[in-house]
């Protein structure tokens, strides 16, 4: 069986080997987006060599065997606020402070809600349209974009435009639909919700710090799963949806830590999608046994053994052990593997090096070929 044909073994996405994402910008990306900041390149010369990069990168996840193909999410700067800005009734504004990770601080960016919500047409709209057409015959090209929860957890809501939080959600899952079918009608039939809000629901420190802010973890991830069910209610049947769950990824920090046992039973469920993508590159996930909770025989579990936070390259012999313990819970035929995480959830990317990338691919398709092959 040959690397290609692992990956197409399942009949749609999620794959057995597949990836989150996000990859490291290259080096030519850089210099066109430094250079457009300063004024000296148009948006339509950036937009260029974008797109000459974009298929660069297409026809190496093409060679290394992946069947789910991503635009590395080279046309953004951040994984959320791109993709959150562009949502009628959001507005970017400049933050007091970055976002904080291990002795690490991001830029200093900010997203508040200032009117109504609405999809009314979206950037990424084209950015996709781009990528589905670069893709190769055999391949599918698979979108990213943040969970529905992230404008809610990332963003500030103002009171005279949502003086009713029952309204906020509602218009939420309505915005979110309609992006949904969006999507779909542009081509799209695999499409990942990426949510670190879960992630932080499984840490002690992260629930005291919503405690703080006024919130109810138990009843906001009840929000968060019904605003997310009904965004999805009425997907059509060939488009597949999954959902990445992250506890931080900064170059190559993290904030959060705890596993999956205080959200397993929301998530695996009450969650209408079709799979999910999960962080277990360290003991900071916790182990496998919140797995249990998973009981639908459609759900996929995609394990994310292999980091994308450093560039040692995982052992083929630990990562097939840790699927086997996995497959104490889940059968094996509902399993997938990918890394992690992106490579550069941000434009600053992970502390590897794009030859390190591509060995992570690549050891996630060659181990699942023998795994599942």
């Amino acid at each position: 069986m040959t690397t290609t044909d692992v990956s197409t073994h399942t009949s749609r996405p999620p794959f057995r080997a597949d990836q989150v994402g996000s990859l490291l910008r290259t080096a030519r990306i850089h210099e066109a987006r430094a250079k457009r900041a300063e004024g000296a390149l148009s948006a339509e010369a950036l937009r260029k060599i974008e797109d000459e990069e974009i298929r660069r990168i297409v026809r190496r996840q093409e060679e290394i065997g992946l069947t789910a193909v991503t635009d590395g999410e080279f046309r953004r700067g951040w994984w959320h606020f791109d993709f959150l800005e562009g949502l009628c009734g959001v507005e970017p504004y400049v933050a007091d402070t970055g976002i904080q990770f291990q002795a690490q601080q991001t830029k200093s960016r900010g997203i508040r809600v200032t009117g109504r919500l609405d999809f009314d047409g979206h950037p990424m709209l084209r950015d996709f349209a781009f990528l589905q057409e670069t893709v190769s015959p055999g391949h599918i090209a698979k979108m990213t974009i943040p969970s529905p929860s992230m404008l809610h957890f990332r963003g500030t809501i103002a009171a005279e435009a949502y003086p009713d939080v029952d309204e906020f959600f509602a218009d939420l899952a309505r915005t979110y639909a309609k992006a949904i079918a969006a999507f779909h009608a542009a081509g799209c039939r695999y499409l990942q919700l990426d949510d670190t809000a879960w992630a932080y629901l499984c840490s002690e420190e992260e629930r005291a710090k919503l405690v703080a802010r006024g919130l109810n973890p138990a009843e906001l991830m009840q929000r968060y799963a019904d605003t997310i069910n009904r965004a999805v209610a009425d997907k059509p049947q060939d488009l597949t949806v999954t959902m990445h769950i992250c506890r931080g990824n900064f170059r190559s920090t993290w904030i959060a830590s705890g596993g999956y046992e205080p959200v397993a039973e929301v998530l695996f469920q009450g969650l209408n999608i079709d799979g999910f993508f999960l962080e277990y590159d360290t003991d900071r996930a916790g182990d496998f046994a919140p797995l249990r909770y998973v009981r639908r025989p459609d759900l996929r579990i995609v394990l994310g053994l292999i980091t994308s936070k450093h560039g040692a390259l995982e052992r083929p012999d630990d990562i097939k052990r840790r699927i086997a313990e996995a497959e104490r819970f889940v059968p094996l035929h509902q399993l997938c593997l990918s890394p992690q995480c992106g490579f550069a959830s941000t434009e600053e990317g992970n502390l590897l090096t794009e030859d390190e990338q591509w060995a992570k691919l690549a050891r996630v398709v060659e181990v699942a070929a023998e795994v599942w092959g």
